[in-house]
C-alpha cells in the first residue's frame, strides 16, 4: 500500500492522475457544450430550461456530476502541487524563450488553470447556486398545442415553494412548468465585464486544452507514429478551438441581442 501511495504521490503519478481527471472533463465539455447550444433554439428558453431540469433531477445525471465536482478538485489541487513542484526544481528561468504558442500554453498551464478555476467557481456560483438553492430563479409555463406543435410561453408563479417541474395535458395541450434558467442566462449576459471575464476565460480553456488533451496522451503513454496526428489534430481543432468559440459566442450573441 505504500509503494502504491508513493507512486500517485510522485510527479510522474500526480501527471497519470491529472490526465485522466483531464480526459474526463474533456468529455464532460462535449456534453455541456451540447447543452448549451439548446440556448440558440428559437423556442423561448423551452429546449435549455427542460434540458436544466433534466440535469438536476434525474439520479445518474446527478451522481456524475458529484463525480464531476470531485474530479476539478482534484485536477485543481494536483496541478496546484505540480506546478508549486515544478517551480522549485527549476528556479533559474530560461535564458532563451521558445514563442511559440503551444510551448506558451505548456509553460503557463498554472496560470490558465487559475484562470479557469476562478471561472469556474464565478460560473457555478451564478448559474448552478441560484438554479438549486437560490430564489432569483422563476419559473415558465409553456403551452404546446398537440394538433399543431406550436408552443406558448408564459411566466409562471408556483403555489409551493417547493415546485420544481410539473408536466400535465389539458384541452389537447401538453403544459410544461419549470424554472427559468435561460431568463437568468439572458439577464446575466447584459453585463459587458462579465461578458469580457467569460470570452477571456474561454481563451484560457482554448489554450489550456491545446497543451493538456494532447499531453494526457503523452502521459497515459498512448503515443503512435499513426494515431498521434490525430489525436493532435482533435486537440486543436475541436477541443482548443470549435469547443471554446461555441461557449464564447453564447455570452457575445446575448449581449448584442441586449442591445436591440
Amino acid at each position: 500500500m505504500s509503494e502504491f501511495k508513493q507512486t500517485f504521490n510522485s510527479s510522474l503519478g500526480m501527471k497519470l492522475i491529472m490526465a485522466l481527471t483531464g480526459l474526463f472533463l474533456c468529455t464532460f465539455l462535449i456534453v455541456h457544450v451540447g447543452g448549451n447550444l439548446l440556448l440558440f433554439c428559437n423556442d423561448e428558453g423551452f429546449s435549455f430550461n427542460v434540458y436544466a431540469n433534466f440535469l438536476t433531477h434525474f439520479p445518474p445525471i446527478e451522481v456524475i456530476a458529484y463525480l464531476l465536482y470531485l474530479t476539478i478538485a482534484v485536477h485543481a489541487v494536483y496541478a496546484l502541487i505540480l506546478t508549486i513542484k515544478n517551480s522549485k526544481a527549476r528556479p533559474v528561468k530560461y535564458a532563451a524563450v521558445n514563442k511559440s504558442p503551444a510551448t506558451w500554453s505548456s509553460k503557463n498551464m498554472g496560470l490558465l488553470g487559475a484562470i479557469l478555476f476562478l471561472f469556474i467557481v464565478i460560473h457555478m456560483s451564478d448559474f448552478w447556486f441560484h438554479y438549486k438553492y437560490g430564489h432569483k430563479i422563476g419559473f415558465k409555463e409553456y403551452r404546446t398545442d398537440l394538433s399543431t406543435g406550436k408552443t406558448q410561453a408564459v411566466d409562471y408563479v408556483p403555489v409551493s415553494a417547493d415546485f420544481e417541474k410539473s408536466v400535465s395535458t389539458e384541452n389537447n395541450y401538453e403544459i410544461v412548468r419549470v424554472k427559468d434558467l435561460q431568463a437568468r442566462v439572458a439577464s446575466s449576459f447584459t453585463n459587458i465585464y462579465y461578458v469580457i471575464f467569460y470570452v477571456i476565460a474561454m481563451f484560457a480553456v482554448s489554450f489550456h486544452l491545446l497543451h493538456g488533451f494532447q499531453s494526457a496522451f503523452r502521459t497515459l503513454g498512448w503515443v503512435h507514429r499513426k494515431y498521434t496526428p490525430v489525436v493532435y489534430f482533435i486537440g486543436t481543432w475541436f477541443f482548443a478551438v470549435l469547443i471554446p468559440l461555441a461557449f464564447a459566442a453564447m455570452p457575445v450573441v446575448y449581449y448584442i441581442q441586449s442591445l436591440k
